[in-house]
């Protein structure tokens, strides 16, 4: 099988242990461990002395009841048993997909989006059929488009929501008009949902809480800042999950006894984290806005409440290599859009640390006035 090579994570394998200021990431700000086991007055010392006797075995192979039962609770119609334990999000859309597609399927993806969502079906031979995200219609899906795409061969409709890179939603209504779409030609759906937005206004709905051939993905990397857990899931109907279940022991086995216990201790103080990230996204949000009205040469479609954004660079030089000159004159680090099949854009994390946002916008605007016009 062949494989394209993977745009993000090859540019930030190379480039990010270069930058001074990295705005690249999509995460919000790590919790370090002590933060993390912290959050309900438990002392890092505490918590390994009352693991210090627990066996380095394989533990639980699809993730331990509390975690199973912790994550079910997040959506509205899911059982503890239909929860799988993967490596992170990008663990639970390969074994989705791994399962599900085959040599002469039809996928419909959006673009841009999360690479894997349409590079590994067609890896496994499928067909792949895009819908375009255009940022004059703020990055929203068209429905129409997508109704087109869909054909009676159609084996699934890939997409993310919020979207990466552009942070943008795929709200409740134009859920349901996609699950009618789907179930019309017996369709599976998988959203990866990695970037649930922090909004709290009731805007955000899983996909998995509306249609019966629909698959979620989610992890703590992103809404739960612990990408280094490396600790995700999938949350789908009993049925499939069974075919999951299969194909699980070729790619996992399982996720490691102390990567569940942290899991479950961030689960469980979920309410905190939320809080201290929907912090951090309103505040350096407005730091961001405040600094795109500022700057002639940059346009931007607002992310939803999410910790990714995908600014429009008005200027003659192409995206990559002005990140890569960016990153050698100012230590500041970007994604070319290129990255992701969008030329002339680039992903802007803004969620890090806030004194390494502000440096670094203000750095990236010093870079820019060279192509003032």
């Amino acid at each position: 099988m062949d494989i394209a090579h993977f745009g993000v994570e090859e540019w930030l394998n190379k480039w990010e242990k270069k930058a001074t200021y990295d705005i690249s990431q999509s995460s919000i700000e790590a919790l370090t461990l002590e933060e993390l086991i912290g959050l309900d007055g438990t002392t890092v010392a505490d918590f390994f002395e009352n693991l210090s006797k627990e066996s380095l075995d394989y533990g639980w192979i699809e993730g331990s009841d509390e975690f199973k039962s912790l994550v079910a609770s997040l959506y509205k119609h899911v059982e503890p048993n239909t929860i799988l334990q993967t490596n992170d999000a990008t663990g639970a859309n390969f074994l989705v997909l791994y399962a599900l597609i085959e040599p002469g399927d039809h996928v419909v993806s959006m673009l841009p989006t999360y690479q894997p969502l349409y590079d590994i079906p067609l890896s496994l031979g499928a067909a792949v059929d895009f819908v375009e995200l255009k940022e004059k219609d703020h990055w929203q899906l068209d429905l129409d488009a997508l109704q087109s795409k869909l054909t009676a061969k159609t084996k699934m409709i890939c997409l993310n929501s919020a979207n990466n890179p552009t942070g943008t939603l795929l709200d409740i209504p134009t859920l349901k008009a996609i699950v009618e779409m789907a179930r019309k030609v017996d369709a599976y759906i998988l959203i990866d949902e990695v970037y649930a937005p922090l909004t709290g206004k009731g805007e955000f709905m899983s996909i998995v809480d509306l249609y019966e051939k629909d698959i979620a993905t989610n992890s703590l990397s992103k809404t739960y800042s612990l990408p280094g857990v490396r600790i995700g899931w999938t949350a789908s109907s009993k049925e499939i999950a069974d075919i999951f279940r299969k194909y699980r022991d070729y790619t996992m086995i399982c996720g490691g006894v102390l990567s569940d216990e942290l899991a479950v201790h961030a689960l469980k103080s979920k309410d905190k984290i939320i809080e201290r990230n929907r912090k951090i996204i309103k505040e350096n949000l407005f730091i961001l806005n405040q600094w795109v009205e500022k700057e002639p040469l940059v346009s931007l479609v607002p992310p939803n409440y999410v910790s990714t954004a995908f600014i429009k660079l008005d200027i003659s030089q192409e995206d990559e290599a002005f990140c890569i000159d960016l990153l050698e004159e100012t230590g500041v680090l970007l994604v070319p859009g290129t990255a992701f099949d969008f030329p002339r854009y680039a992903r802007l994390g803004y969620c890090c640390k806030q004194e390494t946002l502000t440096k670094a916008l203000e750095l990236l605007s010093g870079f820019l006035r060279k192509f003032d016009k």
